[in-house]
């Protein structure tokens, strides 16, 4: 079974992403906007894409891989083009939300993310 963390804010993900690396299974990082206590986005693409990544994640992914959910923060910190999400020079993230192959150049962004046939894609292919 896919193992399911979270992690928020860049510090959460830092921390996260340091210790998840180290036990040798496939890394998926999804980035996505902070949540209301209603578990809504103030992201609207993010509310789209989120319940067909999970989706693709349970059928796709292999059990034994890591799949982090990183929550960017609210509105304002995101749209600040100096926040470390977007100045990270392993990130560079222009859009949430955004799905990375952890360590490698594979990526989905913006609408991709809501596409089950990319998604399919992005956890199987090597």
């Amino acid at each position: 079974m896919v193992r399911v963390e979270h992690a928020k804010g860049f510090d959460g993900f830092e921390k996260s992403v340091e210790e998840l690396s180290k036990c040798g299974k496939k890394l998926f990082v999804y980035f996505t906007g902070e949540k209301d206590e209603n578990g809504v986005s103030w992201c609207p693409d993010c509310n789209v894409a989120g319940p067909k990544v999970e989706a693709a994640v349970k059928e796709f992914a292999d059990d034994d891989s890591v799949f982090l959910t990183v929550d960017v923060g609210n509105r304002p910190f995101w749209k600040d083009m100096k926040n470390p999400f977007r100045e990270d020079a392993r990130l560079k993230l222009m859009v949430i939300p955004t799905l990375i192959r952890w360590q490698t150049v594979i990526r989905l962004e913006g609408d991709q993310c809501e596409k089950p046939d990319l998604l399919e894609m992005f956890f199987t292919e090597d």
